[in-house]
């Protein structure tokens, strides 16, 4: 998939990125968070922006995007739910 596109160190480094992240977050061994956060870390070394702490910062904005989203929409279930 990715593997012809960036070389292995740089593949290295986003591999010890997600594993850094995933470890730090609950749920962060489920495939949905792996997927989300590996996105973010793809894309952030597509743009050119390959150390461990520039891949690792990538995935933790996406666990945070995504954080957000969930309390966002578990905000707007327990309104429609008190109406």
């Amino acid at each position: 998939m990715i593997e012809g596109t960036f070389d292995s160190r740089t593949l290295a480094r986003m591999n010890l990125a997600l594993e850094r992240v995933c470890q730090t977050v609950i749920g962060g061994e489920a495939h949905s968070v792996r997927k989300r956060v590996a996105r973010r870390i793809i894309k952030c070394a597509r743009s050119g922006k390959t150390t461990v702490e520039e891949l690792t910062n990538a995935g933790e904005r996406a666990v945070m995007r995504f954080t957000r989203s969930q309390r966002t929409s578990l905000s707007g279930d327990a309104g429609r739910l008190a109406s």
